[in-house]
């Protein structure tokens, strides 16, 4: 079995974390660098982390997360964010690529205009694609923290507004999920039993 499918099979939802244990600027710094590679439409990267470890800070989110203990007690949790108008950003974003020969002038044009065509004015696609995006990220993150020897613990019980509130988001900033991290204490559950393959998969 590989190191990927080791790492997925282990990986639990913690709700019980060490709170002698802290983490590192490092540790923190290689999970949002990898959780910053998981993919977006366009290359938007229409997403953001805010990185919650000052016990005060740490005491606002909890308020806004209905009390859960877990945001104060695991070494650092993230708001994982996602960005709303992310197609007036493109053009800054696949730069690079085309600096670097990984996209023509040609697909640069191509993508800047198909995004602003589908994107601009509309609410609901910006949203959802905010929300993918954040949601990709935020699962690479999860992975990358299970092979670091760390656990979490995604929530998204949560007040969307409060949180905005409380960490300053723009209009164009969306709280997607919370998650947890650090190492984990006793007491967390193993992994929840998944429905049958069967009842998952269909072919067409």
């Amino acid at each position: 079995m590989s190191v990927v499918h080791d790492t997925i099979e282990k990986r639990i939802s913690a709700n019980h974390f060490d709170t002698s244990r802290p983490i590192s600027d490092e540790q923190i710094h290689e999970l949002a660098r990898l959780a910053s590679l998981a993919p977006s439409a366009y290359n938007f990267q229409n997403r953001t982390l805010i990185a919650v470890r000052d016990r005060e800070a740490k005491e606002r989110l909890k308020a806004a997360a209905y009390g859960q203990q877990k945001v104060v007690d695991a070494a650092v949790t993230f708001i994982v964010v996602g960005t709303l108008n992310a197609h007036r950003q493109l053009p800054t974003m696949l730069k690079p690529s085309v600096d670097q020969g990984i996209l023509t002038q040609d697909i640069f044009d191509t993508w800047v205009g198909m995004a602003s065509g589908s994107h601009e004015g509309n609410a609901q696609l910006q949203r959802d694609e905010a929300f993918r995006s954040a949601s990709l990220a935020g699962m690479t993150l999860m992975l990358a923290a299970e092979a670091m020897g760390l656990a979490t613990g995604p929530m998204s019980g949560f007040d969307p507004q409060a949180v905005s509130e409380a960490f300053g988001l723009t209009a164009n900033e969306v709280p997607v999920m919370l998650i947890a991290a650090g190492y984990a204490a006793q007491g967390n559950w193993p992994q929840k039993p998944r429905k049958p393959l069967a009842e998952f998969l269909r072919y067409a």
